[in-house]
Protein backbone atom coordinates (compact mmCIF):
# COMPACT_ATOMS: atom_id res chain seq x y z
CA UNK A 1 0.00 0.00 0.00
CA UNK A 2 1.39 3.49 -1.01
CA UNK A 3 0.62 5.89 1.99
CA UNK A 4 0.86 9.70 1.65
CA UNK A 5 4.11 11.13 2.01
CA UNK A 6 4.93 14.33 3.84
CA UNK A 7 8.21 16.13 4.19
CA UNK A 8 8.94 17.60 7.44
CA UNK A 9 11.10 21.10 7.08
CA UNK A 10 12.91 22.01 10.90
CA UNK A 11 13.90 25.49 10.57
CA UNK A 12 14.23 25.92 14.35
CA UNK A 13 12.61 26.61 17.61
CA UNK A 14 11.79 25.00 20.99
CA UNK A 15 10.14 22.22 19.38
CA UNK A 16 13.35 20.89 18.18
CA UNK A 17 14.56 21.06 21.10
CA UNK A 18 15.73 18.63 24.35
CA UNK A 19 17.57 19.14 27.02
CA UNK A 20 21.53 18.37 27.29
CA UNK A 21 22.00 15.89 30.30
CA UNK A 22 25.20 17.21 30.70
CA UNK A 23 25.19 20.71 30.12
CA UNK A 24 21.27 21.31 30.89
CA UNK A 25 21.16 23.36 28.14
CA UNK A 26 18.69 23.08 25.51
CA UNK A 27 20.10 21.45 22.19
CA UNK A 28 18.44 20.77 18.61
CA UNK A 29 18.29 16.89 18.49
CA UNK A 30 19.06 15.19 15.22
CA UNK A 31 16.06 14.99 13.29
CA UNK A 32 17.10 11.88 11.56
CA UNK A 33 16.35 9.90 15.16
CA UNK A 34 12.65 11.74 15.06
CA UNK A 35 10.88 8.41 15.82
CA UNK A 36 12.99 8.02 18.62
CA UNK A 37 11.39 11.29 20.10
CA UNK A 38 8.16 10.77 19.04
CA UNK A 39 7.21 6.78 18.69
CA UNK A 40 3.61 7.25 17.92
CA UNK A 41 4.75 8.34 14.35
CA UNK A 42 5.29 4.48 13.57
CA UNK A 43 1.60 4.34 13.99
CA UNK A 44 0.64 6.57 11.36
CA UNK A 45 -0.36 5.89 8.18
CA UNK A 46 2.33 8.19 6.44
CA UNK A 47 5.62 7.97 4.81
CA UNK A 48 7.76 10.80 6.34
CA UNK A 49 11.35 12.67 5.55
CA UNK A 50 12.88 15.51 7.19
CA UNK A 51 15.19 18.12 6.53
CA UNK A 52 16.69 21.08 8.35
CA UNK A 53 18.41 24.30 8.14
CA UNK A 54 22.07 23.95 8.36
CA UNK A 55 21.91 25.46 11.46
CA UNK A 56 18.49 25.69 13.77
CA UNK A 57 17.55 29.47 13.91
CA UNK A 58 16.02 30.86 16.65
CA UNK A 59 12.17 32.18 16.13
CA UNK A 60 13.14 36.05 16.57
CA UNK A 61 16.43 35.57 14.37
CA UNK A 62 13.51 34.43 11.26
CA UNK A 63 13.76 36.83 7.81
CA UNK A 64 12.70 37.05 4.49
CA UNK A 65 16.46 35.41 3.23
CA UNK A 66 14.75 32.27 5.97
CA UNK A 67 11.39 32.57 4.54
CA UNK A 68 13.14 32.18 0.49
CA UNK A 69 15.13 29.14 1.68
CA UNK A 70 11.99 27.94 3.33
CA UNK A 71 9.51 28.66 0.49
CA UNK A 72 12.33 27.33 -2.26
CA UNK A 73 12.52 24.09 -0.13
CA UNK A 74 8.77 23.17 -0.59
CA UNK A 75 8.85 24.51 -4.25
CA UNK A 76 12.00 21.78 -4.96
CA UNK A 77 10.31 18.94 -3.62
CA UNK A 78 6.79 19.72 -4.44
CA UNK A 79 6.06 17.01 -6.98
CA UNK A 80 7.52 14.71 -4.46
CA UNK A 81 5.66 15.12 -1.36
CA UNK A 82 2.28 15.29 -0.40
CA UNK A 83 2.04 17.93 1.67
CA UNK A 84 4.68 19.63 4.05
CA UNK A 85 4.60 20.29 8.13
CA UNK A 86 7.23 23.03 9.26
CA UNK A 87 8.45 23.25 12.53
CA UNK A 88 9.37 26.77 13.18
CA UNK A 89 9.49 28.74 16.39
CA UNK A 90 6.22 29.99 17.72
CA UNK A 91 7.14 33.96 18.46
CA UNK A 92 7.44 34.77 14.18
CA UNK A 93 5.34 31.59 13.42
CA UNK A 94 2.63 34.26 11.89
CA UNK A 95 4.85 36.20 10.00
CA UNK A 96 6.34 32.98 8.14
CA UNK A 97 2.62 31.34 7.73
CA UNK A 98 1.89 35.02 5.59
CA UNK A 99 5.00 35.38 4.01
CA UNK A 100 4.65 31.56 2.62
CA UNK A 101 1.13 31.94 1.57
CA UNK A 102 2.37 35.24 -0.63
CA UNK A 103 5.37 33.69 -1.90
CA UNK A 104 3.88 29.83 -2.25
CA UNK A 105 0.78 31.15 -5.05
CA UNK A 106 -1.30 28.61 -6.55
CA UNK A 107 -0.95 25.65 -3.97
CA UNK A 108 -2.53 22.07 -3.96
CA UNK A 109 -1.13 21.02 -1.04
CA UNK A 110 -0.71 21.86 2.89
CA UNK A 111 2.37 23.40 4.40
CA UNK A 112 1.45 23.32 7.83
CA UNK A 113 3.43 25.02 10.46
CA UNK A 114 3.58 24.18 14.09
CA UNK A 115 5.78 24.09 17.04
CA UNK A 116 5.23 24.48 20.73
CA UNK A 117 5.73 25.85 24.11
CA UNK A 118 7.62 23.15 25.52
CA UNK A 119 10.89 20.94 24.06
CA UNK A 120 9.85 17.88 22.82
CA UNK A 121 11.37 15.91 24.94
CA UNK A 122 9.69 17.71 27.99
CA UNK A 123 6.87 15.12 29.47
CA UNK A 124 4.13 18.17 29.74
CA UNK A 125 5.58 19.11 25.83
CA UNK A 126 2.52 20.55 23.43
CA UNK A 127 4.68 19.65 20.73
CA UNK A 128 4.19 16.03 20.23
CA UNK A 129 0.40 16.49 19.77
CA UNK A 130 1.29 19.10 17.32
CA UNK A 131 3.43 17.33 15.34
CA UNK A 132 1.36 14.03 15.14
CA UNK A 133 -2.17 16.34 14.21
CA UNK A 134 0.09 18.24 11.87
CA UNK A 135 1.34 15.28 9.83
CA UNK A 136 -2.19 13.72 10.09
CA UNK A 137 -3.59 16.93 8.69
CA UNK A 138 -0.93 17.29 5.68
CA UNK A 139 -1.05 13.32 4.74
CA UNK A 140 -4.80 13.89 4.65
CA UNK A 141 -6.88 13.55 1.15
CA UNK A 142 -10.37 14.18 0.16
CA UNK A 143 -12.75 11.67 -1.53
CA UNK A 144 -11.51 12.22 -4.89
CA UNK A 145 -7.64 11.19 -3.34
CA UNK A 146 -6.49 15.33 -3.54
CA UNK A 147 -5.06 16.86 -0.31
CA UNK A 148 -7.71 18.13 1.81
CA UNK A 149 -5.69 21.44 2.49
CA UNK A 150 -4.36 23.28 -0.43
CA UNK A 151 -3.06 26.22 1.72
CA UNK A 152 -0.43 27.60 4.19
CA UNK A 153 -1.80 26.69 7.47
CA UNK A 154 -1.07 27.01 11.32
CA UNK A 155 -1.74 24.26 13.63
CA UNK A 156 -1.26 24.73 17.54
CA UNK A 157 -3.10 22.87 20.42
CA UNK A 158 -6.02 21.59 18.44
CA UNK A 159 -6.92 24.36 15.79
CA UNK A 160 -6.08 24.73 11.88
CA UNK A 161 -5.64 28.69 11.21
CA UNK A 162 -5.30 29.87 7.95
CA UNK A 163 -1.42 30.97 8.55
CA UNK A 164 -2.06 34.28 6.84
CA UNK A 165 -4.99 34.85 8.94
CA UNK A 166 -3.17 33.92 12.15
CA UNK A 167 -1.69 35.89 14.76
CA UNK A 168 0.56 34.72 18.24
CA UNK A 169 -1.56 35.86 21.46
CA UNK A 170 0.17 34.31 24.64
CA UNK A 171 3.80 33.47 25.45
CA UNK A 172 2.90 30.67 27.65
CA UNK A 173 -0.38 29.19 27.29
CA UNK A 174 -0.38 26.44 24.85
CA UNK A 175 -2.82 27.96 23.20
CA UNK A 176 -1.02 30.54 21.60
CA UNK A 177 -2.50 31.86 18.38
CA UNK A 178 -5.44 32.96 17.11
CA UNK A 179 -7.21 34.11 14.27
CA UNK A 180 -9.63 36.81 14.98
CA UNK A 181 -10.81 37.28 12.12
CA UNK A 182 -11.84 34.20 9.74
CA UNK A 183 -12.77 31.00 11.34
CA UNK A 184 -10.48 27.95 11.93
CA UNK A 185 -9.74 25.52 8.80
CA UNK A 186 -10.26 22.35 11.27
CA UNK A 187 -10.42 21.41 14.77
CA UNK A 188 -9.05 18.79 16.08
CA UNK A 189 -10.48 16.75 19.43
CA UNK A 190 -11.57 13.17 18.82
CA UNK A 191 -11.87 13.07 15.04
CA UNK A 192 -10.75 16.18 13.01
CA UNK A 193 -13.34 18.36 11.88
CA UNK A 194 -12.44 20.18 8.59
CA UNK A 195 -14.57 23.28 8.10
CA UNK A 196 -14.49 23.00 4.14
CA UNK A 197 -16.80 26.05 3.67
CA UNK A 198 -13.83 28.30 5.24
CA UNK A 199 -11.51 26.46 2.88
CA UNK A 200 -9.47 28.48 -0.09
CA UNK A 201 -10.85 28.06 -3.22
CA UNK A 202 -8.02 25.69 -5.21
CA UNK A 203 -5.39 27.99 -7.39
CA UNK A 204 -3.65 27.22 -10.39
CA UNK A 205 -0.52 25.87 -10.79
CA UNK A 206 2.26 26.57 -7.62
CA UNK A 207 4.43 29.80 -8.41
CA UNK A 208 7.34 30.21 -6.48
CA UNK A 209 7.51 34.24 -5.47
CA UNK A 210 10.37 34.86 -3.97
CA UNK A 211 11.01 39.05 -3.99
CA UNK A 212 10.49 40.60 -0.78
CA UNK A 213 11.42 44.59 -0.08
CA UNK A 214 12.01 44.47 3.69
CA UNK A 215 12.75 48.55 3.36
CA UNK A 216 9.11 48.77 5.59
CA UNK A 217 8.02 50.44 8.72
CA UNK A 218 5.50 49.89 11.60
CA UNK A 219 4.28 52.95 13.03
CA UNK A 220 1.29 52.36 15.73
CA UNK A 221 -0.70 55.24 16.65
CA UNK A 222 -1.42 55.47 20.33
CA UNK A 223 -2.57 59.01 22.51
CA UNK A 224 -0.34 61.55 22.76
CA UNK A 225 2.03 60.03 20.48
CA UNK A 226 4.56 62.77 19.25
CA UNK A 227 4.74 63.12 15.41
CA UNK A 228 8.27 64.99 15.68
CA UNK A 229 9.83 61.28 16.93
CA UNK A 230 8.56 59.48 13.66
CA UNK A 231 9.43 61.81 11.51
CA UNK A 232 12.60 59.84 10.06
CA UNK A 233 9.96 56.97 9.50
CA UNK A 234 8.54 59.38 6.19
CA UNK A 235 12.34 59.23 4.51
CA UNK A 236 10.87 57.40 0.83
CA UNK A 237 15.09 57.23 0.21
CA UNK A 238 14.76 54.32 2.33
CA UNK A 239 11.34 53.35 3.70
CA UNK A 240 8.80 52.36 0.77
CA UNK A 241 6.05 51.97 2.67
CA UNK A 242 4.68 52.17 5.94
CA UNK A 243 2.12 49.56 7.74
CA UNK A 244 0.09 52.09 10.16
CA UNK A 245 -1.60 50.78 13.10
CA UNK A 246 -4.75 53.01 14.14
CA UNK A 247 -7.49 53.04 16.49
CA UNK A 248 -10.61 51.22 15.92
CA UNK A 249 -12.11 51.25 12.18
CA UNK A 250 -8.99 52.99 11.18
CA UNK A 251 -9.00 55.83 13.15
CA UNK A 252 -6.46 58.73 14.08
CA UNK A 253 -6.18 61.75 16.13
CA UNK A 254 -6.00 65.17 14.09
CA UNK A 255 -2.14 66.51 13.86
CA UNK A 256 -0.99 69.05 11.37
CA UNK A 257 1.99 67.75 11.55
CA UNK A 258 1.12 64.28 10.85
CA UNK A 259 -1.18 65.00 8.20
CA UNK A 260 1.86 66.94 6.51
CA UNK A 261 4.11 64.22 6.62
CA UNK A 262 1.84 61.51 5.39
CA UNK A 263 0.51 63.61 2.64
CA UNK A 264 4.33 64.38 1.51
CA UNK A 265 5.17 61.09 1.74
CA UNK A 266 2.25 59.60 -0.36
CA UNK A 267 3.08 62.83 -3.30
CA UNK A 268 6.75 61.12 -2.71
CA UNK A 269 5.84 57.81 -3.78
CA UNK A 270 5.31 55.99 -0.54
CA UNK A 271 2.72 53.57 0.29
CA UNK A 272 0.50 53.46 3.61
CA UNK A 273 -1.50 50.40 4.29
CA UNK A 274 -3.87 51.66 6.95
CA UNK A 275 -4.65 48.60 9.97
CA UNK A 276 -6.28 48.47 12.63
CA UNK A 277 -4.56 48.05 16.06
CA UNK A 278 -7.71 46.12 17.51
CA UNK A 279 -7.51 42.53 17.82
CA UNK A 280 -10.35 41.65 15.22
CA UNK A 281 -12.55 44.23 13.22
CA UNK A 282 -11.32 46.05 9.81
CA UNK A 283 -10.55 49.07 8.63
CA UNK A 284 -13.44 51.46 7.02
CA UNK A 285 -11.49 54.59 6.38
CA UNK A 286 -13.66 57.48 5.82
CA UNK A 287 -16.74 56.41 8.42
CA UNK A 288 -15.45 58.13 10.89
CA UNK A 289 -14.33 62.11 10.46
CA UNK A 290 -10.93 61.24 12.15
CA UNK A 291 -10.34 58.68 9.22
CA UNK A 292 -11.92 60.67 6.45
CA UNK A 293 -8.50 62.67 5.87
CA UNK A 294 -6.85 59.13 5.06
CA UNK A 295 -9.22 58.03 2.29
CA UNK A 296 -9.02 61.58 0.54
CA UNK A 297 -5.04 61.47 0.18
CA UNK A 298 -4.25 57.76 -0.97
CA UNK A 299 -3.92 55.66 2.59
CA UNK A 300 -4.89 52.61 1.40
CA UNK A 301 -7.18 51.00 3.99
CA UNK A 302 -6.23 47.29 5.06
CA UNK A 303 -9.66 45.73 5.72
CA UNK A 304 -9.22 43.39 8.46
CA UNK A 305 -5.69 41.60 7.88
CA UNK A 306 -3.16 41.07 10.63
CA UNK A 307 -0.08 42.99 11.11
CA UNK A 308 1.89 40.49 10.42
CA UNK A 309 -0.04 39.95 6.71
CA UNK A 310 0.20 43.47 6.35
CA UNK A 311 4.17 43.93 6.69
CA UNK A 312 4.46 40.31 4.75
CA UNK A 313 1.85 41.58 1.96
CA UNK A 314 3.10 45.17 1.73
CA UNK A 315 7.04 43.38 1.25
CA UNK A 316 5.80 41.22 -1.45
CA UNK A 317 3.87 43.80 -3.48
CA UNK A 318 6.42 46.30 -2.94
CA UNK A 319 8.85 43.16 -4.48
CA UNK A 320 7.17 42.47 -7.34
CA UNK A 321 5.76 46.02 -8.35
CA UNK A 322 7.73 48.28 -10.55
CA UNK A 323 5.48 51.19 -10.00
CA UNK A 324 2.69 52.37 -6.83
CA UNK A 325 -0.32 52.01 -9.09
CA UNK A 326 0.65 48.49 -8.94
CA UNK A 327 1.73 47.64 -5.79
CA UNK A 328 -1.76 49.43 -4.70
CA UNK A 329 -3.89 47.50 -6.87
CA UNK A 330 -1.58 44.04 -5.06
CA UNK A 331 -2.94 45.51 -1.33
CA UNK A 332 -6.20 46.03 -2.23
CA UNK A 333 -6.84 42.55 -4.03
CA UNK A 334 -7.57 39.76 -2.04
CA UNK A 335 -4.51 37.60 -2.97
CA UNK A 336 -4.62 34.37 -0.82
CA UNK A 337 -7.70 34.76 1.49
CA UNK A 338 -5.73 37.50 3.88
CA UNK A 339 -8.55 40.19 3.76
CA UNK A 340 -12.32 39.58 3.54
CA UNK A 341 -13.50 42.22 0.86
CA UNK A 342 -16.38 44.48 1.55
Amino acid sequence: MNFPRVLIIYTGGTIGMVNDPITGTLTAFNFNNLYDQIPELNRLNVELNTISFEKPVDSSEMNPTYWKEIATMVFQNYNTFDGFVILHGSDTMAYTASALSFMLQGLQKAVILTGSQLPINEIRTDGRENVLTSIEIAAAKNLNGAPRIKEVAIYFENNLYRGNRTTKISANAFEAFSSPNFPPLATAGIHINYNDDNFKSPSKELILKTKLDNRVALLKIFPGFNAKVYKSLFDIENIKGIVLETFGAGNAPTDSLFDDLIADYIQQGGIILNITQCQSGAVEQGLYETSSFFQKIGVIGGSDMTTESAICKLMYALGNSNNNADVIKILKHNLVGELTIV
